[in-house]
């Protein structure tokens, strides 16, 4: 079993500013989130977690933005959620106190269910319900919160470096933020159950095998593919990529009829839109098409 840094307590240096420990840049009409706390290996704090949240739900409403990249610093993607403190605050693999418990840190029933649904799970679904399409950019380790983080995303680019840890059964916990969602969806029950089970890391090469990853890339090349990926998607039918989008992640909790209905009602949306017209003509007048996200 490896052991090497996951999303274990961290001894931070001095505090940061929220807003510095996810920087956000906006480019050619693509928004890059990187996670900015190197010396923790991008452990997730609470307030950054908020700061991620909003960030997705602002691509989500601004029709400027029409590809989203989640990144980290360092060698590490996101090593989970950031447990400093005591046991009071750790509740499951969110760290986060805000959302119960007494003040003298006492754990009430309901408690830890309520942190990890304004938490954690807000953040995967921040990511999945996402109106843009978001691609992972994985430059190290992602172990926890971090793999499923990486693993909502609707395409997952890997450094050669990078590594999955399913860490929950090192620390005698249950998976969580979606992972038990996520995991089977991808590869299968049986595969799910092998790396929840064992909590071994996965090279970017065998979750590249597994079906986890899209692409492996040089770690030198990662940035350069996530940019070339998105400004790609940016360049596309924005409203079709998002309704394709919700289609695809509604499918795997549908029936044929419900996922038919829902796929007449998306093609309908979408005839209305300006890059559904322009499509078609360009088809028509044999040109390339001229999208710009309407």
């Amino acid at each position: 079993m490896n052991n090497s840094p996951d999303d274990s307590t961290w001894t931070d240096k001095p505090e940061r500013s929220a807003a510095s420990l996810v920087l956000h840049a906006t480019d050619n009409h693509v928004s890059t989130l990187t996670l900015n706390r190197p010396e923790a290996l991008n452990a997730i704090a609470p307030d950054q977690r908020e700061h991620l949240i909003q960030h997705l739900a602002d691509a989500s409403a601004d029709p400027e933005i029409r590809a989203v990249v989640l990144t980290g610093t360092g060698r590490g993607f996101c090593a989970g959620a950031d447990l400093r403190g005591g046991p009071a605050r750790r509740a499951g693999a969110d760290g986060d106190r805000s959302a119960g418990g007494t003040a003298t840190g006492e754990r009430i029933p309901g408690d830890v269910a309520r942190t990890l649904r304004l938490g954690a799970q807000r953040l995967i679904a921040a990511v999945l319900d996402c109106e843009k399409p978001v691609i992972a950019a994985v430059n190290g380790t992602a172990a926890g919160l971090g793999a499923h983080l990486a693993l909502a995303c609707d395409l997952v680019l890997a450094a050669e470096s990078a590594r999955f840890i399913e860490v929950f059964v090192r620390r005698g916990l249950v998976p969580d933020a979606g992972g038990a969602y996520l995991l089977p969806r991808l590869i299968g029950p049986h595969r799910a159950k092998e790396l929840m089970f064992f909590g071994d890391a996965l090279t970017a090469a065998d979750a590249e095998r597994l079906g986890l990853v899209n692409r492996v890339v040089p770690d030198a090349d990662l940035d350069k593919t996530a940019r070339a990926w998105a400004e790609r998607l940016a360049g596309g039918p924005t409203r079709a990529l998002a309704l394709t989008k919700q289609l695809v992640n509604a499918s795997l909790d549908s029936d044929r009829a419900a996922a038919f209905a829902a796929e007449a009602a998306a093609q309908e949306i979408n005839m209305t839109t300006a890059d559904a017209h322009e499509g078609v003509a360009s088809f028509v007048q044999r040109r390339e098409a001229r999208f710009r996200g309407r």
